[in-house]
């Protein structure tokens, strides 16, 4: 699965993680964190993939730099656009 992400477009990082719940379908316990996404993640067999076009603001892009270490963990791939 691959998903493009603007983190121009998400005022917090909670935004961030809510897009991401409803991009990928995470359950409704999702913890909107590193860890609950890699929790989730790691169940799944296909790894993400993520293209990311703008860091964002200071929170937005110290979440989306979480984010990426939890995808690339767990074999995906970042490309910034």
């Amino acid at each position: 699965m691959t998903l493009f992400l603007d983190g121009d477009l998400y005022a917090t990082a909670r935004d961030l993680h809510l897009a991401l719940k409803r991009m990928l379908s995470l359950p409704d316990y999702y913890g909107m964190n590193g860890d609950a996404l890699y929790d989730c993640l790691s169940e799944r067999r296909e790894p993400v993939s993520i293209y990311i076009a703008s860091r964002g603001n200071t929170e937005v892009s110290h979440a989306l730099d979480i984010i990426c270490r939890v995808i690339e963990d767990l074999g995906g791939e970042i490309k910034n656009a």
